[in-house]
């Protein structure tokens, strides 16, 4: 099995660490604070760091990049001339140029680049998926993602950037496709410039459209994916026990002159398997690295995906009143 070395103890690279230790993949870990590094490596009993060990250490197959957004290219372009896989969690850079960097170093390097657009690996939405594919709603409308919460609210990058991605990965692996009309709207409240509420309505080519509604500042949590065909919806909600994760809604409507005549169903709860999505989405980080094999959100995908942010933010309008 590949051996990885984790860079950023922090809240999330604790999760990281945790199932990468379970795998028993987790070999060294990196951060510039020395009293969360030396826990961390207590805790999952592996070797403290530091970055240029690290990257010179022959035995590590791949990088695990846990930081700031802002640090992401200059580590993950590192990590690649060092002859690492890396994982990168979301959002893989800042800009498109950055992006750009880091698919050249691996192209150079001959290794991998996986993003961490983590929802792509949970069972519900990949049985949302293979329903989809089967035909269980027919025609596809529309999708209306909203990730709402009281959250890890950032002043130095937008819900655009820390959010967005997760459901941006997820719209556009339904679609099969780029949307060629985005509208977004937004408001920054606590930090000028850095949106905090956000409204964005994506169409593409095939006459499907897609929403996402967005908000650090939400009194309730909601990660909701509804998705709307001719015969029915999908709605995967993340917030909901396993046994009712994912529904199918068979609703019917039938013109009757004017008005439309519906025909409510019973939802139907579809069998999801229990999983942790974190802990399978890294095991397919470590075939990666064992084969040198691309993954779902490989840096083609994770490009698609930039390009699309990168397009919502040049067309943003922030709504927000300044004094």
């Amino acid at each position: 099995m590949a051996k990885i070395g984790l860079i950023g103890c922090g809240m999330w690279g604790q999760n990281l660490a945790r199932n990468l230790a379970q795998l028993g993949a987790l070999t060294a870990v990196v951060d510039q604070n020395p009293k969360a590094v030396e826990e961390f490596a207590s805790t999952f009993n592996v070797n403290a760091l530091s970055i240029e060990e690290l990257l010179d250490c022959k035995e590590i197959d791949g990088v695990v990049i846990s930081t700031s957004a802002a640090s992401h290219d200059k580590l993950a372009v590192a990590a690649l001339m060092a002859g690492k896989h890396v994982y990168v969690e979301k959002p893989l850079s800042l800009s498109l140029a950055g992006a750009n960097a880091i698919q050249g170093a691996a192209k150079n390097a001959k290794r991998q680049v996986m993003v961490g657009h983590l929802i792509r690996y949970h069972a519900a939405f990949i049985e949302l998926e293979n329903q989809l594919a089967g035909g269980a709603i027919g025609n596809l409308f529309h999708i209306q993602a909203n990730r709402l919460a009281m959250g890890r609210i950032r002043n130095t990058e937008s819900v655009l950037f820390d959010l967005c991605p997760h459901d941006l990965s997820l719209i556009l692996a339904l679609v099969g496709d780029t949307p060629n009309k985005i509208h977004c709207s937004g408001a920054s409240h606590l930090t000028p410039s850095v949106v905090d509420f956000l409204s964005s309505t994506l169409g593409f080519k095939s006459g499907v459209s897609a929403g996402m509604q967005t908000s650090w500042l939400s009194p309730f949590k909601e990660h909701r994916l509804t998705v709307t065909g001719s015969t029915g919806s999908l709605v995967f909600d993340d917030t909901k026990p396993w046994s009712k994760k994912l529904t199918l809604f068979q609703d019917t409507m039938q013109l009757n002159g004017e008005h439309f005549l519906i025909n409510r169903a019973d939802p139907i709860f579809l069998p999801v398997a229990e999983a942790e999505p974190l802990k399978d989405e890294m095991r397919i980080f470590l075939k990666s690295c064992d084969n040198n094999s691309p993954t779902p959100t490989d840096i083609n995908e994770a490009i698609t995906v930039q390009k699309v942010l990168e397009l919502m933010q040049n067309t943003l309008i922030d709504t927000s009143f300044k004094f």
